[in-house]
């Protein structure tokens, strides 16, 4: 994995478009945070449609945010025309998620040849504090 030099705007671009083009992304109303060489953040702000039966971020809706993190940190290291899909992830769920918002954190392990490992991590944002409420880890492949 070689991220001495700055990331390639044209990669940028691919990873924004595609970001863009996910339903699910847009209807959580998740936004890109931070693109780098090998790690993406993605924020998700808190609204009541988000939430399980005690008010906090549904695990279904953090854990979305985790799986795309991951893809697109992956996708960073790709060549123009090839594409990531998820093949396996754990998410351990560490502590609640409350708050106006939640961030998560994809960053590439090893990017292989046809499969990448990530780390992913999510926090939680509540009144200025900062709460880890999940880790994991993600295999991918890469298309084209």
């Amino acid at each position: 994995m070689d991220c001495s030099g700055p990331l390639n705007p044209e990669i940028v671009a691919r990873l924004e478009d595609s970001f863009a083009a996910q339903g699910l992304m847009q209807h959580l109303g998740a936004e890109i945070s931070t693109i780098r060489c090998g790690e993406v953040v993605l924020r998700m702000p808190f609204r009541p449609q988000l939430s399980q039966q005690h008010g906090f971020f549904h695990a279904g809706a953090t854990t979305a945010l985790a799986d795309s993190a991951g893809g697109y940190a992956a996708f960073t290291l790709f060549d123009p025309g090839q594409e990531v899909l998820t093949t396996e992830f754990k998410l351990n769920l560490l502590n609640p998620a409350r708050g106006q918002a939640v961030e998560a954190r994809g960053r590439v392990i090893k990017s292989g040849r046809t499969l990448s490992v990530c780390q992913l991590d999510v926090w939680a944002e509540d009144g200025g504090t900062r709460s880890h409420v999940a880790t994991g880890l993600q295999t991918l492949i890469r298309l084209g």
